[in-house]
């Protein structure tokens, strides 16, 4: 995969699509991946630790899964919200086809697998769940949070998920400075080297 990441538009690497068996939701589910996307081997560790340390959904609203790969996060959501809309967003097009064929696969309908630029400018979130993409650069990161926490609905919750050796305290901090002061960031668990970060709209 030389010059080719998994943030990446447009994989240059020939499609190889992959079964692989995973829990969501309390069921297994048979779903594909493929090669130029983020762990397409398995739901990586730290959205594993994000799965497993957020609440319950909320029962509808406009939910946002930012950086969603091959749909994990979205998936279980859609999965749990039945009536909810889940934007999962990822710059990835082969991600995004993925997203579109797994949510086929587990029965949901209520996914938007698309682009940052077309989620419309009026949706506000009932939550953000996310396992952002740390390795795009610290610049690339700040503007991605800085675009999509502040459409965060009043008294709800963004929750993050990121290593610790990977810059999780120093991202906390980072939000507490950029974040207005209707927004307060908590650590919300710590598992297996990650954080989960709570952003709340007061």
């Amino acid at each position: 995969m030389a010059n080719e990441h998994y943030f990446s538009a447009e994989p240059g690497s020939d499609l190889k699509l992959r079964q692989i068996r995973v829990p969501l939701s309390g069921r297994v589910y048979d779903l594909t991946t493929a090669n130029g996307i983020f762990s397409p081997e398995r739901i990586d560790a730290g959205t594993q630790v994000l799965l497993a340390n957020t609440p319950p959904s909320p029962p509808g609203g406009h939910f946002l899964d930012l950086g969603t790969g091959w749909g994990p996060i979205a998936l279980s959501l859609a999965l749990d919200s039945p009536h909810a809309t889940v934007w999962a967003v990822d710059v990835n097009e082969r991600a995004l086809d993925l997203v579109r064929r797994n949510a086929e696969s587990v029965g949901v309908t209520n996914v938007n697998a698309v682009r940052p630029e077309d989620v419309p400018d009026d949706i506000v979130f009932r939550t953000i769940r996310s396992n952002p993409p740390i390795r795009v650069g610290k610049d690339e990161l700040h503007g991605m949070l800085q675009l999509w926490l502040p459409r965060l609905e009043q008294e709800s919750d963004a929750w993050l998920v990121v290593q610790r050796n990977l810059g999780s305290d120093s991202l906390h901090r980072w939000l507490d400075g950029m974040l207005p002061d209707s927004f307060a960031v908590s650590r919300a668990a710590t598992n297996k080297g990650y954080r989960v970060l709570r952003v709340r709209h007061k």
